[in-house]
């Protein structure tokens, strides 16, 4: 049996060709615990990662768990039916832990096993949904997933700055405004960036594009 009631069948009985990752911005893994089991406030996810690196299941991989909310990725517009939710306890503004990392790389490379998808499929809270949400935020490192093939990471380069948005949206990002866009690419892949758009953004762009860019969401080798 899960903890969790928040959750529903999967639309049209698709399967998970996403992973999102999230924080949880509470105060303790016990405190995210109980409002992600709590039926009153209709949140879930499927997996919650302690700062120790523990891995608790609290709805079954195979229903809808309600974590993502209003949002697109690609093509995909209805995140929860398509992804698998992971909440990484962590306040917002801390770093996370080494086991903490430790025990996530674990658990997504079962996750990636189990559904095959692959490390393009495997996204941020504020990727999906970059209006609203910022997690896991500009302290998680996404290279250190990407170096395991957990997810991507783009090759440094440069290119005119007129590709950067094409590039961006095909991807996966979809957002119509070009600020908001930049703002949502540079949390992830330069969170560290100030200023206008330049060519490192638009080179990085354009490798992920190159690279990654496909027909539906959550593919790419």
């Amino acid at each position: 049996m899960f903890p969790s009631p928040n959750f529903s069948e999967r639309r049209g009985g698709v399967r998970p060709d996403l992973v999102v990752i999230h924080y949880t911005a509470m105060a303790s893994c016990a405190e995210a615990r109980a409002r992600l089991c709590d039926p009153t406030v209709e949140v879930s996810a499927h997996w919650l990662v302690s700062e120790t690196g523990e891995a608790e299941a609290l709805v079954d991989e195979a229903m809808r768990a309600w974590h993502a909310g209003a949002g697109q990725w690609r093509d995909v517009r209805d995140v929860n039916s398509r992804s698998i939710g992971i909440e990484l306890a962590n306040d917002g503004r801390s770093p996370f832990p080494e086991p903490q990392m430790a025990g996530l790389e674990r658990l997504l490379a079962g996750i990636m096993a189990r559904w095959g998808i692959g490390p393009a499929g495997v996204i941020g809270h504020s990727d999906m949904a970059p209006e609203r949400k910022g997690d896991p935020g500009a302290r998680f490192d996404w290279q250190r997933l990407a170096v395991q093939g957990l997810s991507v990471w783009p090759v440094a380069g440069a290119a005119e700055e007129a590709e950067f948005a094409p590039a961006a949206r095909s991807f996966g990002y979809a957002v119509a405004d070009d600020g908001l866009l930049l703002r949502a690419f540079r949390l992830r892949f330069r969170p560290h960036a100030t200023g206008p758009l330049d060519r490192v953004d638009a080179g990085m762009a354009v490798d992920l594009a190159r690279r990654f860019a496909v027909d539906g969401a959550g593919a790419g080798a």
